[in-house]
Formats: structure tokens, C-alpha cells, sequence
């Protein structure tokens, strides 16, 4: 079957001037399944209050950014290496694999308009988010399937909804380790993009809650596509093919925005550990397969402040996946599977 293949990432800036920021984190957390709270407070919140403050300041971040990614995005960079890798290892002509952001650009609507004129008989789309998330896999999702919807002729449609224990994933980041020793650390961190607790407790029927399910020790048919159990189990993967030790590592969520976020935060397991007496400490970020701003400047700078001000001395990021051969070999055999 001629098939399109569609690899979505979460978007970027298409520089990092105030305006640009402005009209990325607009887009980004208008989206209702981003601040899933009603449309008019969600409004007055992210137009009125949000993004006219915090456009500014996100601008600076950004433009210390772009200068590690050398006058342009990262996360634009690592993706769009992974879709002409990706692409290398099959026939043009057969499969056609295609990259968009679900906010700014690329964007969906212009990247699935041209997928739309080839006619495909298939397309196959791949957020590539490790986790499931409603805010980042299930926006993705929705939003691609918005556009197709409204196609006279719709193709075979098929998705991969998260990737979590796929064995090219784990290999790719336990690759990225060995250029460190760990016995050089005093302990290991995986940290994961946080969300609100509400948004976790949605996967659950009726009146169940995360909290009511062993997420930080199991998977069950019950939490499978919970973000809480699916993180915790991609570090337990992780760690178990280093021989991590439980009391060798933590599992963490960063970049919260209130208290009713998941915990452990990040920062806060920074800041202890700091107070302890560790010098040094391991940091995985297993939920970005790209770096970009949460990795190389919140973990990267940012928690290295905060390491410093407690008495640390150095933060080693482990570089994310991006355009590692074994990463590759995940996205293509996802692609095989559904050909």
C-alpha cells in the first residue's frame, strides 16, 4: 500500500523574537487539552494573563536556546534529522515519511494538505512522545484527525498512540550513557514533563484516581495509558539494564506550574539532594526524544543554579535520543508493524 507516514513533534518558536514566543505559547496553551479547564476561563487565563507576561521572558530562554542550537531550534533540528533518517530506510515511492509540529510550523493542517494530494492508501501517525499524555499524544492525535475528518476520501488511518517500552527507545538512551561512568555520581534522576494530577486521574473511570493504582511500582490493564505508571516504567526499565539500585535513582516531574502537579518536582529532588551533600548528579530525561528547552536549559542551567546554590557542584544532562541509529530502528519498526 502506498503509505504516508506522519511524525508529530510538540512545537517550537519559529524564532525566538517576543512575537514569535507570543504566538507559539498562544497556540500551545489555548489548546483545552493542554489548561483543560472551561473555554472562557481558559481564555482570560492563557490571553489575558499568561501570555502577555510570560512572552518576554520565555523570548530570552528561547534566544539561549537558539545559540545552542546553533541560530535555530533544536527540537526542529533533532526532528527533522530523524524524519531523513527514517526516510533513508525505505522507498520513497512506497513510504513517505513526513514530519509536522502540532503548534507552529510546520504545521499539521499544511503537512497532512500535502499528504492529502498523494492520495495514500494508508498514513500512519507517530507523536513522537514515549508516554501517553492527553496534552501532548492525544492533542496530536485529535488534531490530525480533525483535518483528515473533514477529507471526501479518507485513507486507512493508523496510530501509535505511546511507545514507552519499545526495545530501539530504551537502547538509544542506555546508549547515550555509556560516555559516563556512573559510579562518578553521587545519584541518578529521571525527570519527566510534569502534569496536573487531574489530567492523570481523566485515564481513570468513575471515581478512581491515580492514586488508587500501583503506578510507581506496576502496569496494569487499568493505568496503561497513564502517564504516572508508563514514566515510573521507563525508568524502571532504564535502571534495571544500568543495575540501578531503587535507592540509586529518583523519578521526577519538572516544569509544573502550581502544587497539584505530580511530585516528586524536579527541582525540589535537585535542591534535597544538593542539602545532602551530592557533588555530582546523573540527569535522564526520558519523556523529550529531542533536546530542547526543558532539557538543555531547565535541567542543563537551570537546575544546576539550583544544584550550586545548595551546595552541589555539577548536573550532567544525558543527551535525549535524537538522532540515535537505535532510536531510528524504533521508529521504523513502528512503521514495519503497521505496513
Amino acid at each position: 500500500m502506498k503509505t504516508g507516514v506522519l511524525l508529530i513533534q510538540l512545537g517550537t518558536p519559529d524564532s525566538p523574537s517576543t512575537n514569535d514566543v507570543r504566538r507559539y505559547l498562544s497556540e500551545f496553551l489555548n489548546d483545552p487539552r493542554v489548561i483543560d479547564i472551561p473555554w472562557l476561563p481558559r481564555k482570560l487565563l492563557v490571553n489575558g494573563i499568561i501570555v502577555p507576561f510570560r512572552a518576554p521572558k520565555s523570548a530570552k530562554i528561547y534566544k539561549e536556546l537558539w545559540v545552542h542550537g546553533n541560530g535555530v531550534s533544536p527540537l526542529l533540528t533533532h526532528t527533522e534529522n530523524v524524519t531523513k533518517l527514517v526516510q533513508e530506510r525505505f522507498n520513497a515511492t512506497e513510504v513517505k515519511v513526513e514530519m509536522a509540529m502540532r503548534y507552529q510550523n510546520p504545521s499539521m493542517d499544511s503537512v497532512l494538505e500535502r499528504m492529502h494530494l498523494a492520495n495514500y492508501e494508508q498514513i500512519i501517525i507517530i507523536p513522537l512522545f514515549p508516554q501517553y499524555a492527553s496534552a501532548s499524544s492525544g492533542s496530536a492525535i485529535e488534531k490530525a484527525m480533525s483535518i483528515i475528518q473533514k477529507w471526501w476520501v479518507i485513507p486507512e488511518v493508523k496510530i501509535v498512540s505511546q511507545f514507552w517500552n519499545h526495545e530501539g527507545y530504551i537502547d538509544s538512551i542506555i546508549e547515550r550513557t555509556k560516555t559516563f561512568d556512573l559510579k562518578d555520581y553521587d545519584h541518578v534522576m529521571f525527570s519527566f514533563h510534569g502534569l496536573p494530577e487531574r489530567q492523570v486521574d481523566k485515564v481513570y473511570e468513575g471515581t478512581d484516581l491515580c492514586t488508587d493504582q500501583p503506578c510507581e511500582s506496576e502496569i496494569n490493564d487499568k493505568n496503561k495509558f497513564c502517564y504516572k505508571a508508563t514514566s515510573f516504567a521507563t525508568a524502571r526499565l532504564i535502571a534495571g539494564r544500568l543495575g540501578l539500585k531503587e535507592a540509586d535513582y529518583t523519578v521526577c516531574f519538572q516544569s509544573r506550574l502550581d502544587k497539584k502537579w505530580l511530585t516528586p518536582f524536579s527541582d525540589k529532588v535537585v535542591e534535597e539532594w544538593g542539602k545532602k551533600g551530592a557533588k555530582k548528579l546523573l540527569v535522564f530525561s526520558p519523556a523529550f526524544v529531542a533536546d530542547c528547552l526543558e532539557t538543555i536549559i531547565e535541567i542543563g542551567e537551570e537546575y544546576q543554579g539550583v544544584f550550586v546554590e545548595n551546595g552541589g557542584e555539577k548536573i550532567q544532562l544525558v543527551p535525549s535520543s535524537n538522532d540515535h541509529p537505535r532510536f531510528i530502528d524504533c521508529i521504523v519498526d513502528l512503521i514495519e508493524k503497521r505496513l
